[in-house]
């Protein structure tokens, strides 16, 4: 997953990371809001998913300590980064001062 990982964060386009845990409630609330996003925004910006459970190094490389967490990425330069559930309106307020 690291080398894609590297790969997808040094997309021109805004990449939202969600740092998320399949036991975690709050991620699971925040699932919904990005697919949202993302059908919303279409090809303007990609969303994925990482398991912090199932990618420690990539959680330790970024110090997620806790779930959810979500950065954006553009041109591999860290955009945003925080954790906790993000309303949608919170989320395309961020997303328009990247883009």
């Amino acid at each position: 997953m690291k080398a894609n990982f590297d790969t997808i964060i040094n997309d021109e386009k805004p990449v939202i990371i969600d740092f998320h845990a399949v036991w975690c409630g709050p991620c699971k609330a925040q699932a919904p809001i990005l697919k949202d996003i993302a059908g919303e925004l279409g090809d303007r910006v990609r969303v994925i998913k990482i398991d912090v459970d199932q990618n420690p190094e990539i959680a330790g490389r970024y110090q997620i300590q806790s779930v959810p967490t979500l950065m954006i990425f553009k041109s591999g330069a860290i955009k945003y980064k925080q954790p906790g559930v993000h309303t949608k309106q919170q989320l395309l307020n961020v997303l328009t001062t990247i883009f």
